[in-house]
């Protein structure tokens, strides 16, 4: 993401705050871009109107439609100097109808405002947020309440000792798509990396092991890949934070210390049962911030929602 054309901005009826269209907004001033406020709309009595005609049915939907597009018209109306159109799709299942549309339409960049989930919201339902994080292919910046301020933070969570390709080629992308922002927003980019602890089964079942020793060596591999990887991109190794314990953990804590924007993560799109039980490493990093987040997939990531 060396530049952003088109923004697909997520729009919540049931809020009064659209931090998302906000946030869109900004970056469409610094950047150019074109913004597509863009909302679904479905009504459930609609499947309960079965004593109605196709003709009756089809009319009450378009007068929904209307309604809402009248609604949205008027939400963007104040924004005359940004380049602003407006979208509202028919569909029962929101994230669809944004990935759907984001394919068929191509656009750079997908902007939600997002809120806290529950732990058994998250097993039983998985949110629109969560389906987005998983299966959209452009990138996807979920927006809380805090504003961007001048000469801030930003902060790229990489994996720096992954010997897995796509992995590796992801950690480039999110730094490369990290300083972008950073440039755009006039701040600073940082990195983080977490290494995880001795494990403690391994302490007392081997005798000889050495836990200090593994520890030290862990922590060494991980600080020279970090910085290894910061030295590609002319970062100095005063802006990598190589910390232990879990990434849900790290992540959060580095970037609440910084007072951090915005975080830039990356996600390769695991779903299915597992998933949904145990949910990603990204999910859980998005539901403890207090900030921005940009979920990225690899590189040539295709969304199981996309046509053959």
């Amino acid at each position: 993401m060396n530049t952003i054309k088109r923004i697909l901005a997520v729009i919540d009826p049931t809020k009064d705050d659209q931090h998302g269209l906000a946030r869109s907004i900004d970056l469409a001033k610094k950047s150019g871009a074109s913004i597509t406020a863009f909302m679904t709309v479905y009504d459930f009595s609609y499947e309960m109107t079965t004593m109605l005609s196709g003709e009756e049915r089809e009319a009450m939907r378009k007068a929904v439609l209307n309604d809402r597009e009248l609604w949205l018209k008027d939400l963007v109306s104040p924004y005359q100097n940004v380049n602003i159109d407006t979208q509202v799709v028919w569909h029962n299942r929101p994230y669809e109808a944004i990935i759907n549309t984001v394919i068929e339409q191509k656009f750079d960049l997908v902007i939600k405002g997002t809120h806290q989930h529950s732990t058994l919201k998250a097993v039983i339902f998985t949110p629109t947020d969560w389906h987005l994080v998983r299966k959209c292919p452009s990138p996807v910046l979920f927006v809380k309440q805090m504003a961007w301020p001048a000469n801030g933070n930003i902060l790229a969570a990489v994996n720096a000792v992954s010997e897995n390709e796509q992995h590796l080629a992801l950690n480039k992308r999110i730094i490369k798509d990290a300083q972008f922002l950073a440039e755009l927003a006039n701040a600073q980019l940082n990195l983080v990396n977490a290494y995880p602890a001795t494990p403690i089964n391994i302490a007392i079942e081997i005798p000889e092991f050495n836990p200090g020793i593994y520890n030290e060596s862990v922590k060494k591999h991980h600080h020279q890949s970090t910085n290894a990887l910061a030295d590609e991109f002319n970062l100095p190794p005063e802006q990598c934070f190589i910390e232990e314990g879990l990434p849900e953990d790290v992540i959060p804590d580095v970037a609440k210390r910084l007072n951090s924007e915005l975080v830039v993560i990356g996600t390769v799109g695991r779903t299915g049962l597992s998933a949904a039980l145990v949910g990603n490493t990204a999910e859980h990093v998005i539901d403890s911030l207090d900030c921005d987040v940009l979920a990225l997939k690899p590189d040539g990531y295709i969304s199981p929602l996309a046509k053959d």
